[in-house]
């Protein structure tokens, strides 16, 4: 366990970004967003950014591969951004958890090397939530925000911050920090207490997911209430966007005049185009776009991964959405009939 002193942040920012990118969680534009680090930025007051630490590992958009024709001949030119090692700081608790559902997806075999590189170039430090705000749901489904995770955690008690190594990668970030200092391994006993005082009495934190599983996936799915949630949804797909889960994607060409870049963007399945085929879609209708989004991340997800769910509690979907749809009204209304 290490500590050091929270008016000496500054110093430790610039020791971490030394030799590497850093990326803290900042304001921008009235909105908190991770950002490479430079001299002077100081760290949002904000609970969580607007996206989540996702985009450092799966971004937004990403190149593949370029392609050159020369009358029959096809080129192949590689396009894919390098990634050096970097560390993101500040990573809450429920991002943090958001990646072993990533991992599931993109670090199965086949691996997506575009993906598996970043996850080893990237150092994830995580800090404790101090406040956790009446949106966040993260005990819901079993994370402890007193216990963030990641390749090293902190904790922020009075005017002193803690820092933990939990991987190895953590363990050499914190060993090439100097400026750190031996702290007991109890340290922030206290901090975490407190926290998990305030996660206890948080209004959506005991969220009951009694029937959400795979022995009930039929009972979900033909539930009558889909069409009654879903008869708002404006098919915008912030919440897919805002979501520090969601994994799916499109792949698209771009002709640049001088060649051709293939890349791949986030897509969302709430979009009506969204797995679109030469027959047609598979999903015609707004209901059942929006019962494909919950269905996936509270039933086929955790039917397929022994009971780990598709979402962290993280809250932003509560936040976002402009209609004040989301996953916990969506949860309550479904399991006021559970057998």
């Amino acid at each position: 366990m290490k500590q050091l002193p929270i008016a000496r942040l500054p110093e430790l920012f610039a020791a971490m970004a030394a030799g590497r990118t850093l990326y803290i969680p900042a304001d921008d534009g009235g909105q908190a967003r991770f950002l490479p680090y430079r001299d002077g930025m100081e760290m949002t007051r904000a609970l969580n950014t607007v996206r989540s630490a996702k985009d450092l590992f799966f971004p937004q958009t990403e190149n593949l591969v370029g392609f050159q024709v020369r009358g029959r001949e096809i080129a192949l030119e590689e396009t894919r951004d390098e990634v050096e090692p970097f560390v993101v700081f500040g990573v809450r608790a429920c991002d943090a958890a958001s990646f072993r559902i990533l991992d599931t997806v993109f670090l199965a075999e086949p691996a997506d090397t575009f993906y598996q590189t970043r996850r080893a170039c990237g150092t994830v430090v995580t800090l404790a939530c101090g406040q956790p705000e009446e949106t966040c749901f993260c005990t819901a489904f079993g994370i402890d925000p007193a216990e963030p995770g990641g390749d090293a955690a902190c904790w922020m008690d009075g005017e002193t911050l803690y820092l933990r190594a939990n991987t190895e990668k953590g363990a050499q970030l914190l060993d090439s920090l100097p400026l750190l200092e031996e702290a007991g391994d109890d340290a922030p006993g206290t901090a975490q207490a407190a926290i998990r005082a305030v996660a206890e009495r948080l209004p959506l934190g005991k969220l009951d997911l009694t029937g959400f599983d795979g022995a009930h996936l039929m009972e979900k799915f033909n539930h009558p209430a889909w069409a009654k949630l879903s008869e708002s949804c404006l098919g915008c797909g912030t919440c897919t966007f805002v979501c520090p889960t969601c994994q799916c994607y499109d792949i698209r060409d771009f002709d640049t005049g001088r060649g051709v870049r293939r890349f791949r963007c986030w897509d969302s399945c709430m979009y009506s185009d969204f797995t679109m085929m030469a027959h047609g879609t598979n999903r015609p209708t707004q209901l059942e776009r929006f019962r494909q989004r919950f269905m996936h991340k509270l039933v086929y997800y955790p039917a397929d991964h022994d009971g780990v769910y598709g979402c962290v509690g993280c809250g932003r979907c509560l936040t976002r959405c402009p209609i004040s749809m989301n996953i916990v009204k969506v949860a309550k209304t479904l399991g006021e009939e559970t057998t």
